[in-house]
């Protein structure tokens, strides 16, 4: 009876990790932006109010516990989403025929969307979100 050990040549946790970070950075994002355009909308204002200071962040009543969650993760998105897609880019190039389908799938996805997001962050409705965020 002879067994054979199958060796993937990539570090599953590393990928795992990889996809989780690039998604979580996305999720952050999601959540400012909902949160923006909700007060926005409940509130019956324009962006450029939003800017003003009456309408803080922090004081979304639900939000309020994970307001440095989201900080966080969003901050980290904007920092790191570019290297995350570049690194996700070059596992799925390197480890193409030793990655199961789905995590090549998930860092694709991930790598795209982390893309995306740092492009929609450039544009001027966005920068203006993101004044509002960081005051």
């Amino acid at each position: 009876m002879t067994s054979v050990a199958q060796v993937t040549s990539y570090s599953r946790p590393a990928a795992r990790a990889l996809i989780v970070a690039q998604f979580a950075t996305i999720g952050g994002f999601l959540a400012v932006l909902l949160l923006y355009v909700g007060q926005m909308t409940s509130a019956g204002v324009g962006p450029a109010e939003m800017l003003t200071g009456a309408y803080d962040p922090k004081d979304v009543a639900f939000f309020g516990a994970l307001h440095p969650v989201v900080a966080v993760l969003y901050l980290t998105g904007a920092v790191l989403g570019l290297p995350l897609a570049i690194v996700a880019g070059v596992v799925v190039a390197r480890e193409r025929e030793a990655l199961p389908r789905a995590t090549r799938s998930l860092l694709l996805a991930g790598a795209v969307g982390s893309l995306l997001v740092l492009v929609a962050r450039l544009t001027p409705p966005l920068l203006d979100m993101h004044r509002w965020w960081m005051d």
